[in-house]
């Protein structure tokens, strides 16, 4: 397979055409950024930490039901993917309460919730990415009943096995966002599952493992991203 094109690149990833049309090549970038963009820096070797991450990830949800964009690992930074249709609604499951949950509803970080929340977003970095219901959604015709109907009952499954997966290893999974793809008239789970977009605690001393290190400057933050990948490399 050959990459060919650059076809789009994000805050944290470059994604290639290849000379087969059902076909991308994804390409893990160091940068990092919080708050919408309005913080920027890098994280040394963040992206061989979130391609391995996501791809050791994709391959225990694929195994247990879940259809992925994930192909094959090519490289520490490279990963040929499925060419999807990327649906512009962003998906946050939240077990704990942390982040922008914890400033929206005065709820404290760390309570554990009552009940596990659904949340979506509006994928558009020029807005912000705002919160959106099923009615904003179908408005903007964004996705139809049916596709948010999948989509959440993925994102409640992905929950499980991940909560379940990340127990054994010592680490609690707070929260984390999700996207989803159209391929071939199915709908597949897409970009990443890392330190970048899911907020990993320790389950013994509730140390970040992720993202908020950056974001918080709490330091130790390629730390972090190494720890994750050693405890999931160690648990193959």
């Amino acid at each position: 397979m050959k990459k060919l094109d650059l076809l789009y690149e994000g805050k944290a990833k470059k994604v290639y055409k290849t000379d087969m049309e059902d076909r991308c090549i994804v390409e893990y970038k160091d940068d990092a950024t919080a708050f919408n963009g309005l913080k920027k820096g890098t994280i040394i070797g963040k992206g061989v930490v979130n391609n391995k991450v996501s791809n050791h990830l994709f391959g225990l949800l694929e195994r247990s039901g879940i259809d992925t964009h994930y192909i094959e690992e090519i490289s520490d930074r490279e990963t040929i993917v499925k060419k999807v249709e990327i649906i512009p609604v962003e998906v946050i499951v939240r077990n704990i309460a942390a982040g922008s949950l914890s400033k929206r509803l005065g709820i404290p970080e760390g309570t554990v919730l009552k009940r596990t929340v659904l949340e979506f977003c509006y994928k558009n970095d020029d807005l912000g990415d705002p919160m959106v219901n099923e009615y904003h959604i179908y408005a903007m015709d964004l996705a139809i009943p049916e596709e948010i109907k999948t989509i959440s009952q993925m994102a409640f499954k992905v929950n499980d096995l991940l909560r379940d997966y990340l127990k054994d290893l010592k680490i609690d999974l707070i929260d984390f966002k999700l996207e989803f793809g159209r391929f071939k008239g199915g709908i597949v789970l897409a970009d990443e599952i890392s330190p970048d977009t899911c907020r990993f605690w320790d389950s013994t001393t509730g140390e970040k493992l992720d993202k908020d290190r950056f974001r918080r400057d709490l330091g130790n933050v390629e730390e972090a991203y190494q720890e994750i990948l050693n405890r999931l490399m160690g648990a193959k």
